[in-house]
């Protein structure tokens, strides 16, 4: 799983020409989930995004407070594209988890946040839908982060 997370003053989403959804302060995170994530990267990712010190503390020091530690709000945005592999020119998906199979985990990744934080300062586009997003980059500041790779980790005997 992999996020693109954009500290924003605001930011918005919309579908044909109508805001679905809009923040003030607070992150704009586009979601890439492939094809073997499981619950443990949803839960990996939500507590970086949460956890994550990309803002200024209350006395000014830079990279000192969470989005929770400020109150402010987080905007998903679900991104199959970031889960590319280019073929000469031409885009495929084939790592990107299935439509049907990754809207069901992205809505699971979203509960996620809202259990671990406010859920009405947890905000989302719409699955599936052409959107236009409208951010307004504070910084700017753009961060990758991506869960563990599964090929490290050591099974447990049984």
């Amino acid at each position: 799983m992999k996020a693109v997370i954009q500290r924003v003053t605001k930011a918005s989403v919309l579908v044909n020409g109508e805001i679905i959804s809009s923040i003030g302060n607070g992150l704009c995170v586009l979601i890439g989930i492939k094809s073997d994530d499981t619950i443990a990267d949803a839960e990996y990712i939500a507590e970086k995004i949460l956890k994550l010190k990309i803002f200024d503390g209350p006395t000014g020091k830079r990279w000192a407070s969470s989005v929770m530690d400020k109150d402010f709000e987080v905007l998903c945005i679900s991104q199959f594209t970031l889960y590319h592999v280019m073929k000469g020119n031409k885009l495929d998906f084939h790592r990107a988890m299935s439509t049907s199979a990754a809207e069901s985990f992205y809505k699971h990744f979203l509960s996620e946040l809202k259990q671990k934080y406010t859920p009405e300062r947890i905000k989302d586009g719409k699955f599936g839908a052409m959107m236009n997003v409208q951010i307004e980059n504070n910084g700017p500041v753009t961060l990758e982060i991506e869960s563990p790779i599964k090929d490290n980790v050591e099974s447990v005997p049984t």
